[in-house]
This record gives structure tokens, sequence and C-alpha cells, in this order.
């Protein structure tokens, strides 16, 4: 497809709205995709370590 101009790109022939949000909410999953898998990773870490910790002390 070949546009004029950048605002026609960006309207994408009326249809602008839809593709871009289209675009938008494919990378919010796909950043979500990504971070939460290392955050629950972090968290378990952390919570395993306590676990070990409050073990050492009690013995």
């Amino acid at each position: 497809m070949e546009f004029a101009s950048l605002s026609e790109f960006l309207e994408m022939g009326g249809h602008g709205p839809y593709v871009w949000t289209a675009y938008a909410v494919t990378i919010v999953i796909m950043i979500a995709n990504i971070v939460s898998p290392i955050l629950k990773r972090k968290a378990i870490i952390k919570k395993q370590a306590q676990k070990l910790r409050r073990e050492r002390l009690s013995q």
C-alpha cells in the first residue's frame, strides 16, 4: 500500500483507530508474557530464601 502522507498512514483509510489499538493490545500482552514469569520467579526465590532462613534459625 502507498500512502501520500504520514497522517494518511496513521488513519489507514479510516481504520486507524482499530489497527493501532490492536497493535497496542498485542504489544501489552507480549510484554506481560515476558515480565510476569520474571516477577513470579523472583517472588518464588525470595519466598524460598525466607523459608530456608527460618528453618536454619529454628535448628
